[in-house]
């Protein structure tokens, strides 16, 4: 995990990891406080439990792992406190060892769950081809970048790129060469952009790029760039070219759905002009 926390659940709540795991241990004090105090009555074991499966969903292992152990100590001292160990100290570090167990095993489990968890999301929002974003990553990220534009005013662009002739390679070569053909793509493309922008393949032969903050000027650099690349890429192993429709947003569109349609009616229109092009709109 790195050194901030997001929740997402509606809102977005950012927190740093170590304030997270700080509260965590806080509030194993504090229950082991009350456990102490009110005797052989009550018992809170599962309160030690709570704030271990909240830090191990939301921080990770690591750190459920360290809030385990002080609320195994926690809970030592509260059980010596209350007068609830045995008599024979055989018995209280038995009952020390299991509690410990327990906490670190419901560290591990949670843990793992939630890893499991974040996998199979990223799957989902993976192209399992070339291992880029797929249409469903690529709206999420749209949608934050019209919000984000609403907010401080910054242009951005959107690249809309079809592979010309993609059904002939298929058809002549193969779907195994035409697999490649995409593979080349998205690896050419993932080495021309910048760390914030996003590369998608929407399905078939179609890539999206979205490019925050991000000019006129600068967006048909890029293209120029990406258009170049592809075809020096490409040139020498298949018989394709590469059409591009463009539009750098200075004004937030209305929605994600209005964006993508948009800049793929400017690549259908550089198809049905010949291909090989890029047409560019600012809007």
């Amino acid at each position: 995990m790195n050194e901030w926390l997001r929740f997402l659940n509606g809102r977005s709540y950012i927190l740093p990891v170590w304030f997270v795991t700080a509260l965590g241990m806080c509030v194993v004090a504090l229950v082991g406080l009350i456990d102490g105090n009110t005797g052989s009555d009550y018992s809170f074991s599962v309160f030690y439990f709570v704030p271990v499966a909240f830090v191990a969903w939301y921080v990770g292992r690591k750190p459920a792992i360290l809030l385990a152990l002080s609320g195994s100590v926690a809970w030592s001292i509260a059980d010596i406190v209350a007068k609830r160990y045995h008599e024979n100290p055989l018995a209280l570090l038995w009952n020390d060892v299991v509690k410990l167990c327990l906490l670190l095993f419901g560290a591990y489990v949670i843990s793992e769950i939630k890893c499991r968890f974040n996998h199979e999301e990223k799957l989902a929002r993976t192209d399992q081809l070339t291992g880029i974003a797929n249409r469903r990553r690529f709206s999420e990220v749209a949608d934050d970048e019209i919000r984000r534009s609403r907010r401080y005013h910054d242009p951005f662009t959107i690249i809309f790129l079809d592979i010309d002739n993609f059904k002939s390679v298929n058809d002549t070569l193969g779907h195994s060469e035409g697999d490649r053909l995409l593979l080349q793509v998205a690896s050419t493309l993932t080495t021309v952009i910048r760390e914030s922008d996003t590369v998608a393949r929407l399905g078939g032969d179609e890539f999206s790029l979205l490019m925050p903050e991000t000019d006129a000027d600068s967006a048909v650099t890029v293209a120029t760039k990406i258009h170049v690349g592809l075809k020096e890429q490409v040139e020498h192993h298949w018989p394709v070219t590469f059409s591009i429709g463009m539009v750098t947003y200075r004004e937030a569109p209305t929605s994600t759905d209005e964006m993508i349609r948009v800049a793929d009616r400017l690549m259908y229109e550089v198809k049905d002009r010949g291909k090989d092009e890029l047409r560019h709109l600012i809007v």
